[in-house]
């Protein structure tokens, strides 16, 4: 015991620098796209995350978009409790035999226009989990998904740039 401390008191708390912050979506192009996101939804981008069967690994990653890192409520991007507010189901994990109509439930209470992510390995194609007795597979198999996340967990940057692809192609061309 004598010896670890010794060793600790030699060597002290070695401690790695803080990661510098991702700059790279906070650029014209994030403001453009909150624009868009004005223009089509005429107010912020309000979204419902669904687990429909995950591991929680997706769900940590989407905990993050809202730490001060990424902090996507600086874009109008927030997350809400209820279906009815939302713009925008982000659905992570296979479907469960179990959850299918609960997903359907939500899907039908968010009032259109709707867009829905699958997010992840499982929820794009059902992950190593796959089609079973327990699951229906991927989330494209019980709703309509206007984009697919990939990633076993996708890290917040691809979830950012998943949600915004979303908006993006369900905005009106600039002019029209």
């Amino acid at each position: 015991m004598w010896q670890v401390l010794k060793h600790i008191a030699r060597t002290g708390f070695p401690t790695e620098p803080a990661p510098e912050p991702a700059p790279e979506w906070r650029t014209a192009e994030a403001q453009e796209i909150q624009q868009r996101i004005l223009q089509v939804l005429g107010r912020a981008l309000a979204i419902r995350e669904v687990d429909a069967g995950s591991c929680n690994g997706c769900e940590l990653e989407i905990n993050a978009l809202n730490n001060p890192r990424y902090n996507i409520e600086g874009l109008g991007i927030r997350f809400v409790a209820s279906p009815r507010h939302a713009d925008m189901l982000l659905v992570t994990g296979p479907v469960s035999r179990n959850m299918e109509v609960a997903l359907r439930r939500t899907y039908d209470a968010t009032p259109a226009p709707k867009l829905v992510v699958a997010v992840g390995d499982c929820g794009c194609n059902g992950g190593v989990f796959g089609t079973s007795y327990a699951t229906l597979g991927a989330v494209a198999s019980v709703l309509p998904v206007d984009v697919a996340i990939p990633g076993c967990p996708p890290p917040p940057l691809d979830l950012m740039r998943g949600i915004l692809a979303a908006i993006q192609a369900k905005a009106p061309e600039p002019g029209s």
